[in-house]
């Protein structure tokens, strides 16, 4: 198995069941970070063009789908994960948005879609930090931007900074979930799992580089919250 399937051991279908409703709680902002993705995105293509958008780790609720779509309609979608459960779970919310017949579902990784796709942008929203090294963060950075068009836009987004060397942004996070009603023990439980179950890049700095040495150019960054960030960053030509 390759690191982005072991990646997708960890989104089984309880995960995925709870997954809509905690990811809002573990990323203040979640709605806005989409849309302003979806708009940096519309800037960077122009907007009213037709374009072929390759979404990565598209499960959950698909809400880059959902929400790309609601602004650009002559987009079309391929959306690529591999955990069955997630996946699931994205199909029934581009159902019921009536996207499905804007978007093309992939079970798998990026690696498998065939290497001479030339997407017009591509996403990768929530996925980096829970591939564990850098030789698979690197891997699905190049595999992306092998199928992107020279200059292609790139939505990165996730977290950034080692959990640990930044307590106070981690306390801060458990008192997120103190705010939307989590008892002190599902606090500490949240707390040690985030610790232990992701490996995000150690800085800004690291990003950069892993993009660098993905095939990107330097990123621009247009949201943050917390240990997350959001960049947009072009292919290099």
């Amino acid at each position: 198995m390759t690191a982005t399937h072991d990646a997708a051991g960890k989104f089984d279908a309880s995960r995925a069941g709870e997954y809509e409703q905690q990811s809002r709680i573990a990323l203040a902002g979640y709605d806005a970070c989409h849309e302003l993705a979806a708009c940096m995105l519309a800037a960077a293509l122009g907007t009213g063009r037709a374009a072929r958008i390759l979404v990565a780790g598209a499960g959950g609720g698909a809400r880059e789908v959902v929400t790309a779509a609601a602004l650009e309609p002559h987009w079309r979608f391929t959306a690529v994960d591999p955990s069955g459960p997630m996946l699931a779970l994205a199909v029934a919310r581009l159902a019921e948005s009536g996207l499905d017949a804007r978007t093309e579902i992939v079970r798998g990784t990026v690696s498998d879609l065939p290497p001479d796709e030339a997407f017009d942008a591509a996403t990768l929203i929530g996925v980096l930090h829970h591939l564990a090294g850098d030789d698979a963060k690197r891997a699905i950075l190049q595999d992306i931007a092998r199928r992107l068009r020279p200059g292609a836009p790139l939505i990165l987004a996730g977290n950034h900074q080692a959990y640990a060397s930044q307590p106070l942004l981690l306390a801060a996070w458990g008192e997120r979930w103190r705010q939307q009603g989590a008892g002190p023990e599902e606090v500490e439980a949240k707390r040690a799992k985030i610790l232990q179950g992701a490996d995000p890049p150690h800085s800004e700095q690291a990003v950069a580089d892993l993009l660098r040495e993905g095939g990107f150019e330097p990123p621009l960054r247009f949201f943050s919250s917390l240990f997350w960030g959001a960049w947009i960053a072009r292919r290099r030509r």
